[in-house]
Parts: C-alpha cells; structure tokens; sequence
C-alpha cells in the first residue's frame, strides 16, 4: 500500500536500510542486546523497551543513553557486536522475500542502491558476507562512514548522495526502511521519497507519523512504486 500517488520516476539514488527492510535477523538484536545487558551486570528486561522504541537507531547512542558513561557504553556496544555476529555466524540472518531481486531489478533500471545500517562496519560485512552480498551494491555505510552519527541524523544518507554522485538534488534520493528513525534520516535528508516497510521494528501509524511518504508491504513493492 502507498499513501501518495506522485510520479517518482527521478529517484536516482536509492538509500535502502538492512535489517528490518531487506534483512531478516529473527530478533537477533534483543538478543545480542540482553547479552550485552548481562556482560556489563545489568538487567535487560528493564531497557528492553527502550530497545524496541529505538529500533534503527545508531546501537552506540542507543547504549550512550541506556548506560551514561561513555566508558561502559562503549563495552555494551563491543559485548553486543560480538554477541550479533555470533549469532550472524550461526546462520540466523537471511535475506527478506523479494530483497535481492528488487535491489537488482532497481540497479538494471540505472538506480544506485547502497546499504545503510546502525550496526558497526565489522557486524555490517559480517551480515553481508552470510547473504553473499558484498559485491551486490556499489556503496554500504554505517554510522563510521559518515563521521560517527547514524539515524537519525541525515549524515547516512547524504553521504551516499556525497560518495555515489548519483544525484543532483536530494529530492532524487529514496530512503527507505522499517522504524521510525529510518524515516526521520530521511526527512532530516531532504529525500524526494521517504518509504516505510512494514517487515521489521515499527507499525504503519508510527512509520507516517515519523514522515513517510509511502507505507509498503516490504521492500519488494518498491520498484513498483518508483515506476
């Protein structure tokens, strides 16, 4: 389903978030998050709502606000990488139903696709080697690529814009992703479309209240969308 009907046939550059959007990870996250919790001594159960509400937001800032010191956030976030990327090692990620060849499908077409996520550069590579993905898209960015902020500050998405050259207005760009931080970067971004999905973190009301422009079943309605 989409809530507007506009031509976006300019869309040059599509900036596609990963898990939630065209990652599943079966709830990897609240459990790397509880083992993180766990390694520094605290009690998951009393942050894990937080967790949820902050879906797709950078996991440093995330534990910055849940721990305070930036020295035992700074562990959290280590204790939750390794935690991810072992549970990304035993073979808990795949890819969404129609991801792929949507991504492929936008790229023959003469789009730029890149990847963004909140994860850190290691748990990115680490998830797109298990899908076979490294070679899949041209540009893939986490939060250090852009200078340390993630969602939701736009900083993801215009270095996309900055890196690719793909476009030559944001309003040629699409964001695209499950939470409501995905659509806030999008907004904050200037992006001509700013879609959510509804395969991950956030309901329909929470993803248009944040700014989208277009609500989708998953990422594969997108090319559909685009034209």
């Amino acid at each position: 389903m989409t809530d507007m009907t506009e031509k976006t046939e300019d869309i040059r550059l599509v900036v596609l978030d990963m898990a939630g959007t065209t990652v599943a990870d079966g709830g990897l996250v609240e459990q790397a998050f509880t083992a993180a919790a766990r390694h520094l001594g605290a009690d998951p159960g009393q942050m894990i709502d937080y967790v949820r509400a902050t879906m797709g937001e950078s996991k440093i800032s995330v534990f910055r606000h849940l721990f305070g010191d930036e020295g035992r956030a700074q562990e959290a976030n280590r204790a939750f990488e390794a935690a991810y990327a072992d549970l990304v090692d035993g073979g808990r990620v795949h890819a969404l139903p129609g991801a792929r060849e949507t991504i492929e499908k936008l790229q023959a077409d003469g789009r730029t696709v890149v990847l963004t996520t909140g994860f850190a550069r290691a748990t990115q590579d680490a998830i797109l080697g298990a899908l076979g993905w490294r070679h899949l898209v041209p540009l893939t960015l986490c939060p250090a690529d852009a200078g340390g902020r993630g969602r939701p500050y736009p900083d993801m998405v215009l270095t996309a814009l900055l890196r690719t050259a793909a476009a030559d207005d944001v309003r040629q760009v699409a964001v695209v992703g499950d939470t409501s931080y995905d659509m806030l970067t999008g907004v904050r971004a200037g992006a001509g479309l700013v879609a959510g999905v509804l395969t991950g973190a956030h309901d329909a009301p929470a993803l248009r209240a944040a700014g989208a422009t277009h609500v989708l079943d998953s990422v594969a309605g997108l090319r559909g969308v685009l034209g």
